[in-house]
């Protein structure tokens, strides 16, 4: 005996943790009401409502005023976006992933759009938050979840261009049309005052007639770069849900109003608007319309700076408990909340429950329970969905469908879109950084830091052949489209063997191999790359000249040795590369091609290791400028075992 004992860890399961909570609360909360008094009942009750009603209000307008502040704060961060200020809306799938993230992030926002002042405009709107009405107004395919938007000058021409776009939830194009432009940002409302002093960020309300829903724009200018305006439309159907799961016993209702007296949201508000589009008026209602109750007195005292929570007898008797408060950030819009019950509703709950509150505590229990174990089992298939998916990102499997976690609680809800936000955002990520680096940093956990270290590595260096002059008159949209064509070929082969993009300098590219992760038979594998990549230029080549582009003929340079790898720059931007002697002389031998007429030239170091696999052709011994010892280079011909290239040639000659 060692006179010690063993802790033992006890871990619960997460339904049965709800399940028992909730019996346990439930017992305690019933044993506990039916010991306490009801004499004082009726005397609290005044004061109970209104604190209720008050609660109810305050929790009503914080969410409101959060979706405000949400909206205000995604664009003040859109606006800010280079791609924004510089007016790189066309052709820019990154700038497109950005604003459907935050669109699926906000369910409130039906689209995301910035006009400029020449006249350019992009959006992207939701499709089927504006409901189906509108999804087949415009006859957008079945599985379009955006539209996309694109209005734009080409070419430096005079008129405008509209793009439309129908993007699958992936971004992917479904259909697109192209006409000229029919709309001008410039003449919209939303526009016209935003730059004059005191202009507010949030519209009046209005009803957006192709879907019969309220909402308000909120806009933010900027007059960095091509200056424009940054805008969102948010809908208010999803606050006329969040009304009506407001429980106020039976008569009770909460709404938002504006200063001219027009209701803008109501539990029953789509029923009147859609009410209203049948007889051909789509109009706000007005308060007198939607309440049975007239407000007007208690509201005017509270306008004179009465309080906010009033109790006022109506004209059919009852007394009435309201409370109202004003949404800060709706600006000159003067949105307002009002929360309005009943009071003898107040005493019918507590006299209901003064009877039969045992047998409802008991009964409730054991009703309850499948119903809580049925939410406690899909509360736990959520987390366990969530664990999995946070598990596949640290993994760094991001491609394909992103498998959306949704769940009737928000606070999963929000996490699971925050995880596929988080899973958008690292793919993105490596779309910046080297892949493997990113890999690397998602499984280790590790923060990216600055420092190196010595490791034998092998380099590519690459370059088009007589680029300047191919490019110096050609037009510079399809320069950009058949270089970056070029340059996504080529990353894809060298990733497929192996290696790893360190960077593109205009048309040329810089690979390594064997870092950051290892690889034994590095050398072969960058040898068989630059093969598979000469391959794949011929290839694009052909396909460039059927289409009237010049061809792209591209050197080679490689090299193997010792080089320090590793992050350098400063705290806020790094780079992952590396540094050395052997760097230097791969981007020596790659402009060597031009001078001994080859396409890959090799040094000895290189053909030394793979010599038993590659078929190899000497060229000459030179001394590259800053190094002291000559060196012998070679051209790489081909695998062996296969006709090399200058065999081939020779061969058709």
């Amino acid at each position: 005996m060692t006179g010690r004992l063993e802790v033992m860890r006890v871990r619960l399961g997460y339904q049965l943790s709800i399940t028992a909570l909730f019996v346990a609360v439930v017992l305690a909360v019933g044993l506990a009401l039916v010991f306490l008094s009801f004499d004082r009942a009726r005397s609290i009750t005044r004061s109970a409502a209104l604190a209720f009603i008050d609660r109810v209000a305050d929790h009503t307008a914080d969410r409101v005023d959060g979706q405000f502040r949400d909206v205000l704060d995604i664009l003040e961060v859109l606006r800010q976006l280079q791609s924004v200020e510089s007016g790189t809306i066309l052709g820019n799938p990154p700038l497109y992933s950005i604003l459907a993230a935050l669109l699926r992030r906000y369910g409130q926002l039906y689209n995301l759009y910035v006009g400029y002042d020449d006249g350019a405009f992009i959006e992207l709107d939701v499709l089927d938050r504006a409901g189906p009405a509108l999804r087949t107004q415009l006859r957008a395919p079945a599985d379009a979840a955006f539209r996309l938007t694109v209005i734009e000058t080409l070419n430096g021409g005079s008129s405008r261009t509209r793009f439309t776009f129908y993007l699958s939830p992936d971004l992917a194009i479904l259909a697109q049309e192209q006409r000229e432009a029919d709309y001008d940002p410039r003449e919209r409302p939303w526009y016209r005052d935003a730059f004059q002093p005191g202009a507010e960020a949030i519209t009046d309300p209005y009803v957006f007639r192709a879907a019969n829903l309220i909402g308000y724009t909120v806009r933010v200018p900027f007059a960095q770069g091509r200056r424009g305006i940054a805008a969102g439309d948010i809908l208010l159907a999803d606050t006329d849900a969040f009304l009506r799961s407001q429980k106020l016993g039976t008569s009770g209702v909460v709404f938002l109003f504006d200063d001219s007296g027009r209701i803008v949201a109501h539990p029953r508000m789509s029923e009147v608007l859609h009410a209203g589009a049948a007889n051909g008026s789509l109009d706000l209602p007005r308060l007198d319309q939607m309440t049975d109750v007239d407000i007007a007195k208690p509201l005017n005292t509270w306008r004179q700076g009465g309080a906010a929570q009033q109790i006022f007898e109506a004209a059919d008797g009852r007394t009435y408990v309201a409370a109202f408060r004003s949404i800060k950030t709706a600006g000159p819009s003067g949105l307002k909340l009002a929360v309005m019950a009943p009071l003898d509703e107040f005493f019918a709950e507590i006299e209901a429950g003064r009877r039969r509150l045992v047998l409802l505590a008991l009964g409730f229990v054991l009703a309850a329970l499948p119903v809580v174990w049925w939410i406690g089992s899909m509360l736990s298939r959520s987390m366990k969905a969530l664990a999995l998916e946070t598990d596949r990102i640290q993994r760094f499997e991001t491609e394909g469908p992103a498998s959306e976690v949704r769940s009737m609680i928000r606070e999963i809800d929000d996490l699971g879109q925050s995880v596929a936000t988080m899973r958008t955002v690292v793919r993105t990520f490596a779309s910046f950084v080297p892949k493997r680096l990113v890999q690397q940093l998602v499984a280790t956990g590790d923060a990216l830091r600055l420092g190196g270290s010595r490791r034998e590595i092998t380099v590519l260096f690459t370059d088009i052949e007589g680029f300047t002059n191919i490019t110096e008159k050609a037009d510079p949209e399809q320069v950009m489209i058949r270089t970056s064509h070029y340059l996504a070929v080529l990353s894809a082969v060298i990733m497929e063997h192996g290696g790893t993009v360190d960077k593109f300098v205009g048309d040329a590219v810089m690979a390594i191999w064997n870092a950051p992760a290892d690889d034994p038979d590095h050398v072969a594998h960058a040898c068989a790359a630059v093969l598979a990549c000469r391959e794949a230029n011929r290839k694009l080549n052909a396909e460039f000249e059927s289409e009237g582009w010049p061809a792209y003929s591209t050197r080679f340079g490689i090299h193997t040795g010792e080089a320090v790898v590793g992050t350098i720059g400063s705290s806020d931007r790094m780079a992952y590369t590396v540094l050395g002697a052997t760097v230097n002389l791969a981007a020596r031998l790659e402009p060597l091609n031009k001078e001994y007429g080859t396409e890959i030239l090799v040094s000895e170091a290189v053909r030394q290791r793979v010599a038993d696999r590659f078929a190899f052709r000497m060229i000459d011994t030179i001394q590259p400028k800053g190094f002291e010892a000559t060196i012998s280079i070679f051209e790489l011909c081909g695998k062996l075992h296969e006709p090399s290239t200058t065999e081939t040639e020779r061969d058709g000659k």
